[in-house]
């Protein structure tokens, strides 16, 4: 436990595995239908020109399966008794800071503009005691079921951790950065990236280019593939400044910028070598990779103008040490 005085962490885990299939959300309904308008902001926002997702026999992605569950800034309440009982319970233990870790989905029948969806959740489990680089805690696992009447559409898993920040005595050292979740699909990505090449999916089957990677095709379907290596040119499609929330490892404000490729697909990124305040739609960029400590290499977007301009100034100062022993020689 993290308090003085407290119960026996055996104890404190006891008493979270009581909540372990208790409901944390029950026969709940989507705020809004399936609907086409959502499914088409969702494909532009995307990039995804999949047919099955248009005209009148269209599906809705299924990676949007969780989007049908959201509830708005004023929509349902944050879960139930038991869920919120758990949490509070974490939070009064001084694991108050929460951190989403990974979710998971699985699709059983495609949802079509019109179906009405409704939703149960349980907490599905709560994991012993965890100590990782962010502080100690506990992983907690909800399991989301979306139905359209009786039938299953599908399943959404989300996971997060419940922990107690780390605290150094004397002055705090700035915490590492989090890596990335490696899984199955995206692991050959992130192994270009160590070797500091940025590699786009290609479908064998169409040629379609796609990132984030997939294990098929939304073009066509085909599970087969194979990479290409990108230019590494860019230009910023869409951005944000991150004000808030503020977390350690990191020093806002700064610019995350919707990268579109000369390929032609998009990736996010940090736009590096220019202030946050004047990143703009449009602006040039070129891949660079920066090393952020503990074997964790990220590609980030370097403003093409201002690397012209460190350039010019290298030139110029090259020339400017070369001229002065030309001129402390002509004055001996």
């Amino acid at each position: 436990m993290v308090g003085q005085g407290a119960e026996p962490a055996d104890e404190f885990a006891t008493r979270l595995k009581v909540y372990e299939g208790q409901r944390a959300a029950v026969a709940r309904m989507g705020k809004d239908p399936v609907n086409a308008p959502m499914i088409r902001h969702w494909c532009e926002a995307m990039g995804d020109t999949n047919p099955a997702y248009s005209g009148p026999d269209a599906i809705a992605p299924p990676t949007m399966l969780q989007a049908w569950t959201m509830s708005g800034l004023f929509g349902h309440t944050r879960g139930t008794h038991a869920y919120d009982e758990l949490l509070g319970l974490l939070d009064e233990a001084g694991y108050s800071a929460v951190v989403a870790t990974d979710c998971e989905q699985e699709y059983l029948r495609p949802l079509r503009p019109g179906d009405e969806i409704t939703y149960d959740s349980v907490i599905e489990s709560v994991s012993e005691r965890k100590t990782t680089k962010l502080g100690t805690g506990y992983f907690v696992t909800t399991r989301m079921d979306v139905r359209v009447g009786t039938d299953l559409a599908g399943t959404h898993r989300f996971r997060i951790l419940k922990y107690a920040p780390l605290r150094q005595p004397g002055r705090p050292e700035k915490p590492p950065r989090p890596h990335p979740v490696v899984n199955r699909d995206n692991a050959g990505f992130w192994e270009g990236v160590r070797s500091r090449t940025l590699l786009i999916q290609r479908c064998t089957g169409c040629g379609t280019l796609r990132h984030p990677w997939l294990p098929g095709c939304n073009a066509c379907g085909g599970p087969d593939w194979d990479t290409v290596e990108a230019s590494g040119q860019g230009t910023v499609y869409s951005y944000v400044v991150m004000h808030h929330p503020p977390f350690p490892a990191f020093d806002p404000p700064y610019a995350v910028g919707l990268i579109e490729l000369a390929e032609g697909v998009r990736m996010i990124g940090n736009v590096v070598g220019v202030p946050y305040d004047k990143v703009r739609i449009g602006l040039p960029v070129r891949l660079e990779f920066q090393d952020c400590g503990e074997e964790l290499v990220l590609p980030v977007w370097r403003a093409q103008e201002a690397q012209e301009i460190q350039q010019t100034q290298e030139i110029q100062e090259t020339q400017k040490n070369r001229e002065v022993p030309e001129n402390q020689g002509a004055g001996v």
